[in-house]
Order: C-alpha cells, then sequence, then structure tokens
C-alpha cells in the first residue's frame, strides 16, 4: 500500500505523510475508509510505531484524517473535491517559491516567462519528471 525511501533525506513520518494525502487526493483512499491500524503499516514498512504515529497525527491535525478511539484512523470526508485540495497544495507551495525567487530577484517578465514555458511543456505532452 505504500512505499518509502529509505535513502531518501526527507523524513520517514514525511514520506508517509505525503502517501497518505497524495491516496486521499487521487481517491485511492474514499472518505470514512480505515486506514492501516500503527501496528499494522509499523510491521510492513519495518519502521518504528512512534514514526506511524506520529504521520497519523500531523495528519489528522492537518485534516486528512479523524481518529475513533478503539476503532482506529479514518479518511476524513472532505467538503472540497480532491482536485481543489491538490491545487491549494500547489498554491502554497508556489507561493514559497515565489516569495524566494523575489528575494533573489526576479522579475515579473522572468516569472511570466518560466509560466509560458510550463504551458508550452505542457502542451507537448512533457514532464519534468
Amino acid at each position: 500500500m505504500f512505499e518509502l525511501d529509505i535513502r531518501s533525506r526527507k523524513p520517514i513520518y514525511e514520506q508517509l505523510m505525503e502517501k497518505v494525502k497524495e491516496m486521499v487526493v487521487y481517491g485511492s483512499l474514499q472518505p470514512d475508509e480505515q486506514l492501516p491500524s500503527v501496528r499494522a503499516l509499523s510491521a510492513q514498512l519495518t519502521v518504528n510505531p512512534n514514526t506511524i504515529q506520529k504521520a497519523y497525527r500531523e495528519l489528522e491535525r492537518e485534516g486528512y484524517i479523524y481518529s475513533v478511539q478503539g476503532k482506529g484512523s479514518f479518511v476524513t470526508p472532505t467538503q472540497q473535491p480532491p482536485q481543489q485540495i491538490k491545487r491549494d497544495e500547489i498554491r502554497a507551495a508556489l507561493l514559497k517559491q515565489m516569495i524566494e525567487a523575489v528575494h533573489f530577484g526576479f522579475t515579473q517578465q522572468e516569472v511570466d516567462d518560466i509560466y509560458v514555458e510550463a504551458m508550452q511543456t505542457k502542451e507537448r505532452g512533457m514532464s519534468l519528471d
């Protein structure tokens, strides 16, 4: 269900959070669907249970999941469509990058040029991956 990169510089709990968010956004995890228990996921991924618990706690804080005492963790039914959630995440990431770009002297024209380049790349069916 989840694949993590143990060689990544990104902490395991953050990788797990990203995977769960991605699965929620793209509909792989449905509203009110139960997530694997901390113990089960810990054994499956061979990761410390505290790491799984930390990821679940952060996901709950961010509103992606909710917990029911004695039952486990479940995907939060969302009012926003998954596409809007992803758009909001991208907007936040772009804003952070734009602030940094402005700090390093990017002009409005340079930013516009990057946008045009992204549109052209998309039209050619290419990605940056």
